[in-house]
Order: structure tokens, then C-alpha cells, then sequence
């Protein structure tokens, strides 16, 4: 449950007034026919020769009243455990960079770093390995089919690869077939074009998206003095009106569509233009944000992750850059989100050593979700009894501390808890992380595939580029 809010309860009708003004006045550009038809059926009015769809102000008020009727009582307070959220893992981050720390190197992604970076997921967790890097010396079109032959062949556990394409979802599907994995492909988020553009790409994958049942809304990215307004105001009002827009698409093509929906609030730094996902200004407009859609409408949306940090190298400055917006977040949503997933550069940038030492941190978020357990011996009342004032006998050196200790205290394997003394402390955490990552990966087995199965994945991925094109 929020703890904290930032709008007053009369901003809400007249927030709410011109995000119906927006969608009435200047709606949304969707360049594809089946969701301006299915918008159309609704009651919007649809220019098809310039792909806009308008919204009726009624038609709006409507939905909302039956977003508010659908979500009546799961807003009503209620106290729950805090859940920390699991440890960092390489799943579906798809930056474009990677960062080699051993070599001081950033280098576009390329199949022979994913390879190494799916043997070290292989090692460092149990769960799925994903697709991590995006492979840029491959053809666009078939990255996705290409990510999973290297999931396949080199992972116990292979992820999903993430179809940013709808025409790739077919192929995916059959690739998975042949090494028996259902539906093995992963929409990943489905962003657009801000502001209020649905494009070709997006459009198309979500009619599917939608059709096929899978929960729909939309990983919004806007930034504030670039795409909406520079106001906190203005931006409410222009991200409320595409999350709106995106809930109304999907029950157009599916009544009974499930919704849902992130907003990563971004800002733009007029000193030089670049644009942050972890700037105070933009945390505090996403905020907002997702305030207003639950207090108008009942919808509970997230506010992404602690990653997206502005740190450009790995080290102590983007873990806690990370965990200051992770914990923001959950001290104004009730949600703890998680802290980081090792990337750098507002998520272009994938780093190994910066994902080992998130989940150092993540450990010590876990320790706190963790429940107390109350027992004599935890209580320890005849040590305490012992030691009485302190002043001939110490904690420190009682049997008790050194049974229990490693139960209740944050123990991190590399991190440095005696406090940041500067860049050589640092980069000695960072080399022994590194050391770290060599030895997983240098642990690494190769899973048994049948290789026959991978010959006939490969045969999918050489029909797919000549059915949908090389994308060169």
C-alpha cells in the first residue's frame, strides 16, 4: 500500500479533464487497420487516410467507470510483509553494448560475448538464462532466432529469446517445438513511439498480443521536456492518456483482455540535452503518474525497476544510484522493485561485474524480507543476562555471536562493508569480481543437445531469412 501521495484529491478531475481533451482532441496515431477498425466499433471517430483515432469524451468516462468497478476494493488498505525481490540474473536485458571489464572495453553486442555470457548465467543461477546481449552482427529480423540457437545450444535452461517483431513469434514457436519448450519467445515490453504514436511494429504485436490473452498495456518511456510537457502536470497528463489509449486497444481487440502497464518517467537535462530514467525530476513525474491512474481509474501500474541509472562504468556509484530509485519507488508504492540488472548508460550498456556486484547489494535486500524468527535461542535471554552492562564481557566474544552470526548479518562475498575510501578500494572490489566471473565461467560444462535438434533449429532460422528478409 502507497505510503506517500503527491496529489492533492481536487488535481484529479482537472488532471483527468484534459487527458479526455488530449485523447478527444488529438487522439492517437496507429498505423494498423485491425486496431482502427476494432476502435472504430467502439465509438471512436478514425481518419484512416493519416492512421489518427480519436476518442469521444463519453467513451472514455465509461471505460474508466468499468476500470474502477473491475479494480473496487483491491486499492483498500492492508498491511503486508515486506517481499525483497530476487537477486539480479542475466534474463532478458537485450542491451545493445557490453562491457568488458577485464579489457576496458565497451563493444557493440556480438554472438561470440553472448556465448560467454550465457555460460556465466549458465553458472552463477538456477534460474532461465535469457536474452541479454542484442546481437548486432547478425541481421536484425532473425537477432531474436539467432539469441535462441545460442540459448539452445549452451544453456540447461534456456530462456526465452524477446520478439520485438511480430513476424518473428512463428518461428520462435517452432524453434521451441523442436526442443520441446511451449510458446518459447517473450514479448519483453511493448514500448512505442512517444507521444501518442502507435507504430507499425508496436501496433501489430500488440493486436497479437491481445488476441492471444496475454496481459496487455504498455512500457512507457516518456520524457519530460522532449516528449511531454517539462511539468510534472503536463507529463501526467500526456502518459495517463497513452496508458489509457493502450487499455481501450486491447479490450477493442479482446473484451476480456487482462491490463497492465509501467511507466519509466524520464527527464530531460537542459544543460545538455541528454535524457535520465534516474534523475530526481523523472522519478517524481512517474510517480505521479501512476498515482493518478490508480486514484482515477483503480489501475495499480508499475514504476519499472531501480535499473536505467545514468552511471556510464561499473562500480559503487550505479549499485546505489540503483538502489536510491529502487527503494524511492517502494517507499512510495509499497512494492520493492529490483535494484539493478548489471547495466550501465540508462540500459544500452550490459556489465558483468556490475551485475555481481548488484547482487552483493540484492543479498542484503533479501536479509530484510527475510522473516525474524523468534525463539530462546534467538532471543539469547541468558547471554543477555551474561553480559549484562558491557563493561567486563562483550557481545563480540560470546558463543552466541559466533553460532548465530552468519545467520543475521549482511555477509556479502566481495563487497567492502568497511565504507567507500576511493577509487583504489574500488577497483580492487571490482578486480576480485572479475576474478569471480573468470572462474564460473571457466566452470562452465556444455549441456547435452540433441545435435540434431540444433540442425533443425538452424534450418528454421535459414527459412526465416528468406521468408522475412535479412532487415539489413
Amino acid at each position: 500500500m502507497p505510503n506517500h501521495e503527491l496529489l492533492k484529491e481536487a488535481d484529479l478531475p482537472t488532471l483527468a479533464e484534459a487527458v479526455l481533451a488530449v485523447l478527444e482532441e488529438v487522439g492517437i496515431l496507429c498505423q494498423n487497420s485491425d486496431l482502427l477498425d476494432a476502435l472504430e466499433e467502439q465509438g471512436a471517430t478514425v481518419d484512416r487516410a493519416d492512421q489518427v483515432a480519436r476518442f469521444p469524451g463519453k467513451l472514455i468516462e465509461d471505460f474508466v467507470e468499468t476500470l474502477i468497478e473491475e479494480n473496487r476494493g483491491s486499492q483498500d488498505p492492508k498491511l503486508e510483509p515486506f517481499s525483497a525481490p530476487a537477486l539480479p540474473g542475466l534474463g532478458t536485458q537485450v542491451a545493445q553494448f557490453i562491457h568488458d571489464y577485464g579489457a576496458d572495453e565497451i563493444r557493440p553486442g556480438n554472438r561470440l560475448d553472448f556465448v560467454e555470457l550465457v555460460k556465466l548465467g549458465d553458472v552463477l543461477h538456477e534460474g532461465a538464462v535469457g536474452h541479454c546481449l542484442l546481437l548486432t552482427d547478425v541481421p536484425p529480423m532473425v537477432e531474436p532466432l539467432e539469441a535462441a540457437l545460442v540459448l539452445a545450444e549452451y544453456a540447461r535452461k534456456p530462456g526465452p529469446a524477446f520478439a520485438w517483431n511480430v513476424g518473428q513469434v512463428d518461428y520462435l514457436i517452432e524453434m521451441g517445438e523442436i526442443v520441446g519448450i511451449a510458446d518459447w519467445f517473450t514479448w519483453g515490453a511493448n514500448c512505442f513511439a512517444h507521444p501518442l504514436r502507435y507504430e507499425k511494429d508496436v501496433a501489430d504485436k500488440f493486436v497479437r498480443r491481445a488476441r492471444t490473452g496475454a496481459s496487455c498495456g504498455f512500457a512507457a518511456m516518456p520524457v519530460a521536456g522532449s516528449t511531454t510537457p517539462v511539468t510534472t502536470a503536463g507529463f501526467i497528463v500526456v502518459s495517463a492518456a497513452e496508458q489509457i489509449a493502450a487499455w481501450i486497444l486491447a479490450r477493442a481487440v479482446n473484451p476480456d483482455a487482462k491490463l497492465d502497464g509501467v511507466v519509466y518517467g524520464g527527464s530531460t537535462d537542459m544543460a545538455t540535452g541528454g535524457v535520465s530514467y534516474s534523475a530526481f525530476d523523472g522519478l517524481r513525474n512517474a510517480l505521479a503518474t501512476v498515482e493518478f491512474l490508480r486514484r482515477w481509474t483503480g489501475m495499480a501500474i508499475g514504476i519499472g525497476t531501480g535499473e536505467y541509472c545514468d552511471a556510464r562504468v561499473p562500480g559503487y556509484f550505479a549499485a546505489w544510484e540503483k538502489a536510491y530509485k529502487a527503494m524511492t519507488i517502494a517507499a512510495f508504492t509499497g512494492r520493492h522493485p529490483g535494484m539493478g540488472q548489471g547495466t550501465l548508460e540508462e540500459g544500452k550498456v550490459l556489465s558483468p561485474v556490475q551485475l555481481m556486484l548488484e547482487r552483493e547489494l540484492g543479498l542484503g535486500v533479501q536479509l530484510i524480507g527475510r522473516p525474524v524468527e523468534v525463539t530462546p535461542e534467538t532471543i539469547a535471554l541468558d547471554t543477555i543476562i551474561e553480559v549484562g552492562f558491557g563493561i567486563d564481557k562483550s557481545y563480540l566474544s560470546q558463543d552466541h555471536t559466533l553460532d548465530h552470526f552468519r545467520e543475521d548479518t549482511w555477509l556479502p562475498p566481495f563487497l567492502d562493508r568497511s565504507g567507500y575510501s576511493g577509487p583504489e578500494q574500488e577497483r580492487k572490489v571490482l578486480d576480485r569480481l572479475q576474478d569471480e566471473i573468470d572462474e564460473l565461467v571457466a566452470s562452465y560444462r556444455r549441456p547435452e543437445r540433441d545435435p540434431d535438434s540444433l540442425v533443425e533449429m538452424r534450418q528454421v532460422v535459414e527459412r526465416a531469412k528468406r521468408e522475412i528478409g535479412n532487415g539489413a
